[in-house]
């Protein structure tokens, strides 16, 4: 982040990732530098981001966010490909362990330099197992569960399927978007529904219709 002369951008596909600009810039020296030059100099080359919720993160952090509205990772790397020349200074993206090869592959076939940098790592909360148990035991079977991301699917669905029993066919699942609707389909799950983009009134509007489909 001290060096913005040697990039040609930055790209943030998760609200994780500005987690870890934030635990950068908690540093007062750091912090000065940030508010004083580094900000500007960043905002004088692109932002690329994938949804509402990371472009918000960015702009709490002084920068201006671009591609918003892209939704997921193979949209931003199209959008990105039209703005972006071939052989041009790298793009930093700061991102998970777990990144899908989507963005940079297509962003490696056009020509466009892109330097990933691993900021975290996805892993099981200690108390998942027995939160999902408390909730299944004073709630019941729900009527829907959302998945958000592939790493959701990984980590929950065994506890779940063990939960649930027999009546697992009776929830309606449902997906934030579609690469989260591939990994529950990879998983064996029948996918109810997927979420238009990734705002909570599309994901509403899809349960619902999921939940009520007499009512469309």
């Amino acid at each position: 982040l001290s060096h913005p002369e040697c990039y040609g951008g930055l790209v943030f596909t998760s609200p994780r990732a500005l987690e870890a600009i934030r635990i950068c810039l908690k540093e007062k020296s750091k912090k000065e530098a940030w508010s004083k030059s580094l900000k500007q100099m960043w905002n004088m080359k692109p932002t690329y981001v994938v949804g509402k919720a990371t472009a918000s993160l960015v702009e709490e952090v002084g920068l201006i966010p671009q591609g918003e509205k892209s939704g997921n990772a193979e949209k931003l790397a199209e959008y990105i490909c039209s703005r972006e020349k071939p052989n041009s200074s790298a793009l930093l993206f700061p991102c998970g362990a777990l990144k899908r090869e989507v963005l940079p592959a297509v962003l490696r076939e056009k020509g466009i330099p892109l330097e990933s940098l691993t900021v975290y790592q996805t892993t099981q909360h200690p108390d998942l197992q027995e939160s999902l148990s408390t909730y299944f035991s004073q709630q019941g079977i729900p009527a829907s569960i959302v998945f958000f991301s592939p790493s959701g699917v990984k980590f929950c669905l065994q506890h779940i399927q063990k939960l649930s029993g027999d009546l697992i066919n009776q929830v309606k699942f449902a997906a934030i978007g579609p690469t989260t609707a591939q990994a529950m389909e990879g998983a064996g799950i029948p996918v109810s529904c997927t979420a238009g983009s990734p705002t909570p009134q599309e994901l509403a509007a899809a349960i619902h219709r999921a939940l009520h489909p007499q009512n469309c």
